[in-house]
């Protein structure tokens, strides 16, 4: 996972961190990537945001830059992270911005071999900005949920350059296009029968740019199966 932006301005929130030491914080999610987390690109550099940053799962998807220099274990150096998760409740609420990030990722911030010695803080204050991101070789994928049926059509949308998070996602079949509700985290729904070939149309969450994965979604598509595009912002 890259971020096409590196020198940029800073504002302050809380960092804690979840799960195994070393892992992706939870392989689950509230956003609907599963056990993606785990793998390249997001590599385990991932977070749970907030109310503030998880946007009630608008936010999946976005791109952080976070970094520390409070603790004596502490780098400086810049970690990119994927919005992935959700914290709920506690300082996750109450902190106007707060990332529980991943182990992977809250150790990925220390000097080298001080990564335990910056966990065992739990939580520290942290510098962080929005950054543009970057999957060098892949297209938006869409993975079909696996409710999916004849009459009911929903898939997660993953590997969004740019601003990450996406703000409408229409179906188009033949000439017409119908807008997907947001269902919760990454993951978009028609209440109507898709048959394929269908494209897919996105609007990105901040710029508002849009881009249509032509034919994307094939006919005799199924549940559970994910499908890569030829395009991404």
């Amino acid at each position: 996972m890259n971020s096409s932006d590196t020198d940029l301005a800073t504002s302050p929130a809380v960092a804690t961190w979840y799960g195994a030491a070393e892992g992706p914080g939870s392989t689950g999610g509230a956003c609907g990537y599963g056990d993606a987390v785990a793998k390249a690109p997001f590599a385990s550099k991932i977070a749970a945001g907030g109310t503030s940053l998880y946007k009630s799962g608008s936010g999946c998807g976005a791109c952080y830059q976070v970094l520390c220099s409070a603790n004596p274990a502490c780098s400086g150096r810049p970690v990119t992270v994927v919005i992935t998760d959700q914290c709920p409740g506690g300082p996750c609420a109450s902190d106007s911005v707060h990332f529980d990030l991943s182990g992977a990722a809250f150790g990925a911030m220390a000097k080298p071999g001080q990564a335990e010695a910056l966990r065992s803080a739990g939580s520290i204050h942290i510098q962080y900005t929005r950054v543009p991101c970057s999957y060098p070789g892949l297209h938006v994928a869409f993975r079909v949920d696996n409710g999916s049926n004849p009459n009911y059509f929903a898939t997660l949308v993953e590997f969004v350059n740019g601003d990450g998070e996406i703000s409408a996602v229409e179906v188009g079949q033949g000439s017409s296009w119908a807008p997907m509700q947001h269902l919760w985290g990454a993951v978009w729904k028609l209440n109507a029968p898709v048959h394929g070939p269908a494209s897919i149309r996105l609007t990105s969450g901040v710029s508002r740019k849009t881009i249509v994965a032509t034919n994307v979604i094939p006919a005799g598509w199924r549940p559970g199966a994910t499908y890569s595009s030829n395009v991404n912002f």
